[in-house]
């Protein structure tokens, strides 16, 4: 768990850098582009084959930037680094995805005080069961809508951290669960 930590803090300090890059756009216009080409971005496959989505327009791969093959970290995200896609798999958990779920909304809620968690529920995906859990967090002044599922994965432990804009809401729920809906998880 305290990998799947560090790794986080990798994906909020990408947040962070993007809400100190001083650009001034308006970031409600960008989501709503976003929101409505997400299912029309491209496909893309992981581990050989066993995950794949739709990476929603205007995301391209950074993994080299941040992570690579080798350690198993995919990062996509828009070139602010507001909207971000990570996936990461990890060693076997020793403890169930209930817990897991529970524990990373307390180290959440540990950096942030003000957390607001929306959901953290079992969902499945392809008959994989994952935990999913939704809030809105503050980074470098900014609020950032959240969504992180885990899961397992041929015992490993696959996270997947969607991070948008949560200027509007219901807006950055709404793309978030669009990318989750194109979700494929091949045992």
């Amino acid at each position: 768990m305290h990998k799947i930590t560090k790794l986080m803090g990798i994906g909020l300090l990408v947040l962070g850098l993007a809400a100190c890059d001083g650009e001034t756009k308006d970031n409600k216009a960008a989501v709503e582009k976003a929101t409505a080409s997400t299912l029309a971005g491209q496909q893309v496959s992981l581990l050989n084959g066993k995950l794949t989505f739709s990476l929603p327009n205007g995301m391209s791969d950074q993994s080299g930037k941040l992570g690579n093959q080798a350690n198993n970290m995919h990062v996509y995200a828009d070139r602010t680094g507001q909207r971000a896609l990570i996936v990461i798999l990890g060693d076997n958990p020793t403890d169930n995805l209930e817990n897991l779920g529970k524990r990373l909304e307390e180290q959440q809620r540990s950096r942030d005080a003000d957390l607001q968690v929306i959901t953290n529920k079992a969902i499945d995906i392809n008959g994989v069961t994952m935990r999913q859990l939704d809030s809105i967090i503050a980074s470098g002044g900014q609020k950032a809508y959240s969504s992180i599922l885990l899961g397992t994965l041929d015992n490993q432990l696959l996270t997947i951290q969607i991070t948008l804009p949560a200027d509007n809401q219901q807006q950055a729920q709404s793309e978030a669960e669009s990318i989750i809906h194109t979700l494929k998880l091949n045992k």
